[in-house]
């Protein structure tokens, strides 16, 4: 028995809802996957913030029809599609796909939509060669903690480099 229309409308408010906390999507080819593949996909896209969905491509056109910040996925809508959506951490999501990719080698990525802008599969990968959050925020501590250090040994120095010239002076006057 096929779907009744309230229950189209559903997954069509669903995917809506989603894509409302939804930062990145991208859609990939999951043909020849198994139910464990997906379910193994989807439990490493979990910790990166991201959900992976299977839908058929009229509901996510429907979902996302009006909508400036995802309406360019149409384009990609083709074939069989999953699709990637993705809440915090974009980098992780796509290394954690990527690395699902060369275990399985059985799908493909079609691309990915942020911000109105369809993005293609080179430039998702550059948004994995990104350093994650967490290495941002090390390395800005790093910096801070550098010039913290820099200030307080000059701070230091301007108390030891004056005693060094009065020693020098004392010592000039008892030579003189």
């Amino acid at each position: 028995m096929g779907r009744t229309l309230a229950s189209k409308k559903e997954i069509v408010a669903d995917l809506k809802e989603t894509l409302s906390e939804t930062q990145l999507m991208f859609i990939i080819n999951y043909s020849g996957l198994s139910v464990g593949e997906i379910s193994d996909l989807r439990n490493r896209l979990r910790p990166k913030g991201a959900t992976c969905q299977v839908a058929k491509n009229t509901f996510m056109a429907k979902a996302t029809e009006g909508d400036d910040r995802w309406e360019a996925v149409s384009e990609l809508l083709k074939g069989d599609s999953a699709f990637v959506m993705v809440k915090d951490d974009l980098g992780g999501a796509i290394k954690a796909y990527q690395e699902f990719q060369k275990a399985s080698k059985k799908t493909e990525m079609r691309g990915g939509v942020m911000d109105g802008r369809v993005l293609r599969e080179a430039d998702l990968k550059a948004i994995a060669d990104l350093p994650s959050k967490e290495q941002l925020i090390a390395q800005i501590a790093g910096a801070i903690n550098g010039v913290a250090t820099q200030l307080a040994v000059g701070i230091n120095e301007v108390p030891s480099g004056l005693a060094r010239a009065l020693k020098q002076l004392s010592e000039k006057e008892d030579a003189a």
